[in-house]
Formats: C-alpha cells, structure tokens, sequence
C-alpha cells in the first residue's frame, strides 16, 4: 500500500507493523485497525470527521465478520449487527428512552 497524502500535504494512511490508520484531510484519524497482507483483521474503530467515534467492527479476511457497532452523533449506540464472512446475520436496532424523572 502505497503512502500517499491529500492535496493539502496531510496523509491518507500510515502503517506501522501490523497496524494501519487512516486519516481525514483535516489530521484526524479516520479508521485504525490491523491490517494483515493488505487486508483488514481484527476489530478496527471508525470516527467521523469530528473526532467522534462512529463504528467499531471486526473483520476476518478482509470482510466484515462478527460483531459491528454504531454510535449516533449523539454518541449514543444507535444499533447492533452480527456478519458472517461479509454478510449481515441479523440487526438489532437500539433505541434510546429519554425524558424519564
């Protein structure tokens, strides 16, 4: 995987050993998990633009595989999936009650 970087200077990705992260254009960190012949392995994080956490899945292979996570802008864990070998199994969305005293 080549290093290469956006018009600004700052870089798209940076792997050291086994782990690689990606970037936004603004510095922040994008996605970081292990990769393995290219490939992603293992649980990886995803943030948004802003910082926040997004995502935190596995991958086996390459594909998404295992459990998956998503956090609204809220920061709250907006649903559940469960893949296997690339495929979703099955999706629990999560929903949040508020406004209990």
């Amino acid at each position: 995987m080549k290093n290469k970087t956006y018009s600004n200077g700052q870089k798209t990705h940076e792997q050291s050993g086994d782990q690689l992260t990606y970037y936004f254009k603004n510095g922040k960190i994008k996605a970081k998990g292990k990769s393995v012949h290219e490939l992603m392995e293992g649980e990886w994080i995803f943030y948004r633009e802003t910082g926040q956490l997004w995502q935190v899945g596995n991958f086996k292979g390459g594909q998404k595989h295992g459990p998956w996570v998503r956090y609204g802008k809220n920061d709250a864990l907006e649903y559940q999936e469960i893949f296997e070998h690339g495929v979703k199994q099955k999706k629990r969305i999560i929903t949040i009650i508020s406004g209990f005293d």
